[in-house]
């Protein structure tokens, strides 16, 4: 065998091959990616990246720092935002080049990026962006970092319903190769449907790392035909009106974005028996859980598949999701079971899809066929409780010996979880040198209120620092406390990368209200929980 030579910086220059990324890397190539589609088809365009880290984000700033060179030649700028709202602000303002006289590009496609915490934050800044629109050859693409499991969060998270309330279409990678895909697929979609299109970065995909291919990237999207336009088209222009943007948007370009998707077969049938009965719908890393749970039940090849009559839909845009597709997968199933992490989301869609339909098939999901609870809206999903699903709608006659050991094992290894038969947990602790192991301790009898940051761990280290609040609002629980209770002070642990992002509106709160609080601004001059990146903005202790 002869071993093809490989340098790490092919995971950012090589242009046709296989090469291996992180998540994080292939977020970070994206740009250079869209870089080389548009110069291909001889389009002058420029990129514009801006967002705010945190996990599973946290390292994009840094890579991004890393391959600014191979940026800055193909016009690609990154400019972080002091916080996630300014980020989308800037993003939005990419979309103006063109509207206005000197222009020296023919469109700027952007990139935001921002965990779910910071969608929440931006969602205002992100409505508005969505409505105004997009250049024709610029585009949109929102990396939303979700975390399901709650690892390096303060919440479990998960970011559709607050992206279809925002009227933002929304591709679910399930893979690093994907997540090249979709992106591409999200700045072609965004192009021309005149919509912001947000890919869901999860946890689980942006942790891990995998060969690519990269050959077969840069092909060329179907445009849709036969639509009917608005006058004026449906992109961004200089003077607009509130009500004209929501009619437009609702009207016309969602159902373009649809048009995109179904033109473009980003919804497959991945899985198909000659006699399907048992439909399978399923999005994202959710779709992983599905085929895992398939082979663990012996379930693999065509045979099985044609034995247990099963059909596979791998939805790529869950919203908003193309009824007419669904529709014509549904035909002649007996049910469909909805493989999808948290809420039900892609099922409530389906209901109402099938809503009318003549002989439509029965639809479980988060509960089985007799309303009992199978795949939880909560916590994260594994392919176990997939297989203990898929097994309830086999007939007897279909479920081999290995399905039957592998749910005996899943069920009796459950029982020890619920017996307490659980790992000691290993509560983290400060590393050693950080300033947080003094910074955080206080004066005798009192008290101090966490922030987001390292010292978030002050709480279950420091015996008397007590409740959290969401970024930005550190101390400020103690503006509706104060006046009903004897308690005459507290503390409030402020980061200086917080200060600067959104704490520095809390401190001016507090000194409105006149409540008697101590905010201690813990100076490290690095954001540590996310890559020790410095404080964007350059806050030092002179101010």
């Amino acid at each position: 065998m002869t071993l093809r030579a490989f340098a790490l910086a092919d995971r950012f220059q090589a242009a046709s091959g296989v090469t291996f990324l992180s998540g994080i890397q292939a977020l970070a190539r994206l740009p250079l990616e869209q870089a080389r589609a548009d110069l291909a088809a001889g389009l002058n365009t420029g990129g514009f990246i801006s967002g705010y880290r945190g996990s599973p984000l946290g390292g994009l700033d840094k890579e991004l720092w890393r391959i600014s060179s191979l940026l800055n030649a193909s016009s690609i700028y990154f400019r972080p935002g002091v916080n996630e709202e300014i980020a989308a602000t800037s993003v939005w303002g990419s979309q103006h080049v063109g509207l206005f006289p000197g222009a020296r590009k023919d469109g700027v496609f952007g990139l935001w990026y921002g965990k779910a915490p910071g969608l929440d934050r931006a969602t205002d800044a992100l409505r508005h962006g969505n409505a105004a629109g997009t250049s024709p050859r610029g585009g949109v693409l929102l990396a939303v970092g979700d975390d399901h499991g709650c690892k390096s969060s303060t919440l479990p998270s998960h970011s559709e319903l607050a992206l279809a309330d925002l009227n933002i279409p929304i591709l679910n990678p399930a893979t690093v190769q994907e997540v090249l895909e979709y992106g591409l697929f999200g700045w072609a979609m965004s192009r021309c449907s005149g919509l912001w299109v947000a890919m869901i970065a999860l946890a689980d995909t942006m942790d891990s790392a995998a060969t690519v291919d990269l050959d077969g990237l840069q092909r060329p999207f179907v445009l849709p035909s036969g639509i009917s336009l608005p006058a004026g088209g449906l992109h961004i222009r200089a003077q607009d009106q509130a009500l004209a943007q929501e009619e437009r948007l609702l009207r016309a370009k969602l159902p373009m974005a649809i048009a995109f998707a179904r033109a473009n077969n980003i919804d497959r049938v991945v899985l198909k028996s000659r006699t399907p009965r048992l439909g399978i719908v399923t999005t994202g890393k959710a779709y992983l859980d599905t085929r895992e749970a398939l082979l663990e039940l012996g379930i693999r090849e065509q045979a099985d598949i044609d034995h247990v009559g099963i059909a596979l839909m791998k939805i790529g845009m869950p919203w908003p999701l193309d009824a007419e597709r669904l529709r014509e997968f549904a035909k002649g199933l007996d049910v469909i079971l909805v493989v999808e992490e948290k809420r039900a989301f892609v099922e409530d869609q389906l209901r109402a899809a099938l809503y009318g339909v003549a002989r439509p098939p029965s639809i479980v999901g988060k509960r089985d066929t007799h309303g009992q609870e199978q795949l939880p809206a909560f916590g994260e999903l594994s392919p176990a409780l997939v297989a203990r699903a898929l097994v309830k709608l086999l007939a007897p006659e279909q479920r081999t010996e290995r399905a039957t050991q592998y749910v005996d094992f899943v069920d009796h290894h459950d029982a020890g979880i619920d017996r307490g038969e659980r790992r000691a947990a290993r509560t983290p602790v400060f590393c050693s040198g950080c300033p947080h192991n003094t910074s955080t301790r206080l004066p005798e009898g009192s008290r101090a209120l966490a922030g987001i940051g390292c010292h978030y761990m002050a709480q279950w280290i420091q015996p008397r620092t007590q409740t959290f609040t969401q970024m930005g609002g550190e101390g400020a629980p103690w503006i509706g406390q104060a006046p009903f209770t004897d308690e005459t002070h507290v503390f409030a642990n402020l980061g200086d990368g917080t200060y600067f992002h959104s704490g520095i509106l809390a401190i001016r709160a507090a000194v409105a209200a006149k409540v008697n609080i101590t905010y201690k601004i813990l100076f490290n001059d690095a954001v540590a929980m996310t890559g020790g990146q410095q404080v964007y903005g350059e806050l030092t202790l002179n101010g």
